[in-house]
This record gives C-alpha cells, structure tokens and sequence, in this order.
C-alpha cells in the first residue's frame, strides 16, 4: 500500500513538472535576459513554503555565478527594504499569487522602480499584475491527498528555478573552475582542487588495447572494464584514438553488417580525442567535459604518452575516489 501510494506521489510531481513545461512561453527569455542584465542583485522572496523554495532557488544560484539573497517579506516591510537598490532585480514567489505578506512589498518595489519577476501558478493574480515577467509555475493538482499542503506545487517551482540558474550558467559561461572557486570547502570543491593524477585510473583498470586489434576483442574490453570506452594506444603507449560505447551502438545501428572478427580498431576509432596533462587540476578536466560534451579524457604524461584515464564519476565522487600516495 505505502509502495503504491509513493509511485502515486511522484507521478502526480513529474505531471506537474511535465505541465511546467507545457507552459514555458517568451516570458521565460525575458526573465533570463531581465538577470543578465542585471547590474546588481537578485533578490527572491515568498513566504512559507514558498519562501522556502526560494531560498534554495537563491543559493543555487549563488553557486552559479548569479549574486542573490533572500528577503522574507516580512522584514522588508520592518526596515530590511532598505538593502534593495532600484538596480536590483526581484524574484517573488508564491503559487497562489495572493499571499498579503508578500502584495503588500510590491508597491514600494514597484515605486524604486526595481523589475519583478512573478513565479506563481495564478498568471490572473495580484502578484502577476504587478510583476514585470510572470513564470506560470501552475501544476494539475498536489500530491497532498487534502489537497492542502504545497507538494507537487514546490517541486514544480524548485524545478523551474533550476531551470533559470543552468540557462543562466550557459549564457554566462560559468566553467567548473568558477564552481570551485564558490565551493572550497565542499566535497566537490576539494574535488576540484587536486590534480588528474591523484584521481584517474591507471595501469591494468584503464580500458586499451592496440589499433590492429580486432572489434569483438575491443567489445570484450568494453564489457570488462564497464567504462563506456576502449583507448586506443600502440605498444610504446602514444596514444592513437578512443572507441565509445556510443560510436559502437551507432556504428551497429547501420544497416550494413559489421564483421567484428575482421573490422579491425584502427578503423572505426575516433582518432585525436580530447586529453588532458596529468598535472593539471581536476577542474581544468571538467571544463573540457562540459565544454566538448565528453565524460572520458585520456591523460598524458609530459612526454606525452599515455598515463590514465579520467572518467567523469571519478570527478563527481561516483565509486571510490582515490588518492596516490
């Protein structure tokens, strides 16, 4: 029954989202290019729940290269109002669009002529009326089964707020390195700081093999090492070429046969993949990632030679994350 019920929850959550999507329009564009435009800060507010929302939403995007605090409404009416510049841009929450606390800020908003962004799921409400850009955030129904408490409606205005804070890291191009430099005393941060030798794979785990070896053995390896690709590197360890577990299921989706007893490497191998130094830091290695759209670097040693391999897991802390020592 419990099992039941949760499935019940999280469909209801993901229809909201999914309703979300349905209802993004230009508004979204022009609350993207409100932020960028920013000289300032982004101020979120909302109460309650909603309020709760928003602070993530703010620390998120703090994270990511776009400064914000969080007002509560509240104190803003009782003298914090005074930290808001006309510079600023102000992003309120609340799903009805109706909560008092947070109407009665946006006249004084409005009069230091500072923009609004509305997120709400009433686009015919008080708080959209005077909100420069308006974010429909409005979900079929809660999961709540009274039909009461903010569920699939938090998640639906969490979702869009991480929405807002990934378009605005690819329009800033925020790299890795800037997320370390905001998180050096995190997990990933630390990460970050050390070099791609104390985390790549090395000697027997990397995933090799030679460019006149034969496609099933280069399979083989594939399965056996479960890394998503096979380097390709000659006997003197200079490297040659990578395969992927995505050029390979290309590759068999054509419609002529392959012979993988007599295809040989060499042939279907990406020649001059991206790589990475061994001396370099872990996040120069996660902006090549992000920036070639690519998980697995091989590394080379200053000779130039193959010294490992780097997976994006081995970044991300997915598995062990090792140290040399």
């Amino acid at each position: 029954m419990s099992l039941t019920l949760a499935k019940e929850v999280l469909q209801i959550e993901a229809d909201g989202i999914q309703a979300v999507i349905e209802q993004l329009d230009a508004d979204f564009d022009r609350a993207v290019s409100l932020i960028m435009n920013c000289p300032s800060r982004i101020i979120i507010t909302g109460i309650g729940k909603s309020g709760i929302i928003g602070q993530k939403i703010s620390a998120t995007l703090n994270s990511t290269g776009t400064p914000s605090f969080f007002l509560h409404p509240v104190e803003a009416m009782h003298g914090d109002l005074g930290i808001v510049d006309h510079h600023d841009v102000v992003l309120a929450l609340s799903y009805s669009g109706e909560t008092t606390e947070l109407n009665m800020l946006l006249p004084v908003l409005k009069k230091r002529g500072v923009k609004t962004i509305a997120l709400t799921g009433n686009k015919n409400s008080t708080l959209a009326s005077f909100a420069d850009v308006v974010l429909s955030a409005r979900v079929p129904r809660e999961a709540c089964p009274l039909g009461l408490a903010p569920t699939a409606s938090t998640t639906a205005a969490l979702a869009l707020g991480d929405a807002l804070a990934v378009v605005l890291i690819e329009k800033k191009k925020f790299a890795a390195s800037d997320f370390r430099k905001n998180h050096p005393g995190g997990s990933l941060g630390e990460r970050l700081k050390t070099r791609v030798q104390e985390v790549m794979i090395t000697g027997p785990l990397i995933p090799l093999t030679t460019p006149d070896a034969t496609m099933r053995e280069a399979i083989t390896i594939l399965n056996e090492k479960n890394l998503g690709a096979v380097i390709i590197a000659d006997d003197n360890r200079r490297l040659c070429g990578i395969i992927t577990d995505g050029d390979l299921r290309r590759q068999l989706s054509l419609s002529k046969p392959l012979d993988l007893d007599r295809l040989q490497v060499r042939e279907l191998m990406t020649p001059s993949p991206k790589t990475i130094e061994e001396d370099l830091l872990a996040a120069d290695a996660l902006s090549i990632m992000q920036r070639h759209e690519v998980t697995i670097l091989p590394v080379l040693n200053k000779a130039g030679l193959l010294a490992g391999m780097l997976h994006l897991h081995d970044l991300l802390g997915k598995g062990e994350f090792r140290l040399l020592v």
